[in-house]
């Protein structure tokens, strides 16, 4: 018997219905309370009195899955104004939520809270959370896990371990106060006195043999070990004595299966790789120390230390020497082939649908630049200036009265440009020797417009003013491919041919090579206002960012919604 078009229709819907309908019964609503305080901590021989949420460092993990919706009330008990930025998260239709200060939303200050409310959309992996107001994220970190929906699976057999491995760094003091005093001075901000895993610097250091971290894990277990660098200022370099690193992701996003012993992270990235225990049962150091790329630049040289400790390890005085955990290898600080040779691995999975009609050809050129002394009389930067940096020249200024998002919804005038240049004003020879006088910026709060569904592609090309260095840029709202690297200056005749469209790595935070140039591409599918800035909070702070107006789409969920009626005041 045959059937009706009407009929096949009408069955293909009602299955359709019962699929949506069975995704969603599955989903759930994870409701958390972060309260923002002030903490006293002991490291490395001292109590300071630190910003933290729930008294913890690093703060409380999230752990969800794709599909989930996070309802996180947010309240400040702390003496600083504060936002929570949920690294990575899309946000599609939330932009209210993504938590950039005066980006997205005015600050929440002390005494007042902020519910934020978001859905995990077709994301896997590990991103995570912190604090996007000054330089609080020092403190104020933590994990944010998505697994799989329920009836999916890792592809990747499942593990029987997860650890997550959160990279910081640590200050003796106050860190509003050290951020004042650099944005007074002009000059470089003061070095970490430590890094840390899992908020612990480890044996390396003084008073922190006690707390370091151990991981146990018994022989032949296959471990997900999920490692985030949220550290405040610096790139880090990281492995495992004696063992390898299988890569699987990066920023929650899948990646062909590659072998490596040294992964290397900005400031804002994550990587996911799988361990198998396979070694001698003992004790193993885990390290992390500075990928530090820019010339004469002073930082910290320290390494921060954790154990992978095996169950059933000798223990006893016999055993002698190995009682000691096993001490890794790490690369040089300015070691840039590393660096290379692990980023130029990263491969998706798959073949991907990397944008190739595209409507928007962008050209950044970003770094630090020097401005003359004011305030005066002296300032400590090179020759009496102060330190700033820009994309295309522009250095970056927040908006004083409202959100650039609030302005944008409620058209607010006179709070932002959309005059942002697509190009540099005045090409130069951008790695080579720099004239002095494209050394100082126009300061100014310029956005870029973008159509809805324009497919986008943007040359970041690094530059010499200063010095050259390798700048983690981070994307808010969005994840890009990253179709092309490669050093010294970019050339589009020569360098567009080796392009790679077939299955580039996706990122949301790309590390610009040192003294050389990241092509990124993206199709502009969420409305709202995006912030784009280097992931380094000092150059942040001194103006290496830009944002993104993009306009809404033809239907209302590709359109910016009224924001919440519990939006922080200005």
């Amino acid at each position: 018997m045959s059937m009706e078009p009407m009929d096949a229709f009408c069955i293909a819907l009602l299955i359709s219905i019962l699929f949506v309908l069975s995704s969603t019964a599955d989903a759930e609503i994870h409701y958390h309370d972060f309260v923002v305080q002030e903490t006293p901590v002991k490291r490395l021989c001292r109590t300071n009195n630190i910003i933290t949420v729930n008294g913890q460092i690093p703060g409380p993990t999230l752990e969800v899955r794709d599909g989930d919706t996070l309802v996180i009330k947010v309240l400040n008990n702390a003496r600083y104004n504060v936002t929570i930025h949920w690294h990575g998260i899309r946000q599609l239709g939330t932009p209210w939520a993504d938590g950039p200060d005066l980006i997205t939303q005015c600050p929440i200050q002390p005494g007042n809270s902020y519910t934020y409310r978001f859905t995990i959309i077709d994301q896997e992996g590990t991103l995570w959370w912190h604090a996007h107001t000054g330089w609080l994220r020092a403190t104020v970190y933590g994990a944010l896990i998505i697994r799989p929906k329920l009836g999916s699976t890792y592809p990747f057999e499942l593990p029987k371990l997860e650890i997550p491995i959160l990279l910081g760094q640590w200050w003796n003091g106050d860190i509003i106060r050290i951020e004042n005093q650099v944005m007074f001075s002009g000059g470089a901000p003061n070095i970490s006195n430590a890094y840390t895993i899992n908020g612990q610097p480890g044996d390396l250091y003084r008073c922190s043999s006690k707390d370091t971290m151990k991981f146990y894990v018994e022989s032949g277990d296959q471990i997900l070990m999920r490692v985030i660098n949220s550290a405040l200022h610096q790139q880090l370099f990281f492995t495992i004595a004696n063992h390898k690193l299988i890569v699987v992701g990066v920023d929650a996003l899948y990646t062909r299966p590659f072998t490596t012993t040294t992964l290397m992270l900005g400031p804002g990235q994550t990587t996911d790789v799988i361990l198998v225990a396979d070694q001698a049962p003992g004790y193993y150091y885990i390290a992390a120390r500075a990928y530090e790329s820019s010339q004469n630049a002073p930082f910290d040289p320290s390494t921060t230390t954790a154990t992978l400790a095996y169950k059933y390890a000798p223990c006893s005085s016999q055993i002698g020497p190995r009682l000691n955990p096993i001490l890794p290898t790490l690369p040089n600080y300015n070691d840039s082939a590393t660096v290379t040779a692990f980023t130029s691995q990263l491969r998706s999975p798959t073949n991907v649908s990397v944008p190739t009609d595209i409507t928007e050809y962008l050209f950044f050129a970003v770094g630090l630049g020097l401005v003359n002394c004011n305030p005066g009389p002296t300032c400590q930067g090179p020759n009496n200036t102060r330190f700033t940096a820009s994309m295309n020249n522009v250095s970056f200024l927040l908006p004083q009265t409202t959100s650039l998002l609030q302005a944008h919804y409620l058209s607010i005038p006179n709070v932002f440009t959309t005059d942002f240049p697509p190009v540099p004003p005045l090409p130069f020879d951008y790695t080579g020797n720099v004239p002095q006088a494209l050394w100082q910026p126009v300061f100014g709060t310029k956005l870029y417009k973008l159509k809805f569904g324009s497919q986008v592609q943007i040359v970041l090309q690094d530059t010499a003013i200063v010095s050259t260095e390798s700048h983690p840029v981070h994307l808010h709202g969005y994840n890009f491919y990253v179709v092309g690297e490669g050093f010294g200056n970019f050339n589009p005749g020569t360098d567009t041919s080796a392009f790679n469209l077939y299955d580039p790595p996706q990122r949301n935070t790309v590390n610009l090579p040192v003294g050389g140039w990241s092509v990124i591409r993206f199709v502009a599918d969420n409305p709202g206002v995006w912030l784009m800035h280097c992931h380094i909070d000092s150059h942040l702070t001194w103006g290496f960012a830009m944002s993104f107006l993009v306009e809404n789409g033809p239907e209302k969920l590709q359109s910016v919604q009224a924001p919440p009626l519990d939006l922080p005041p200005c």
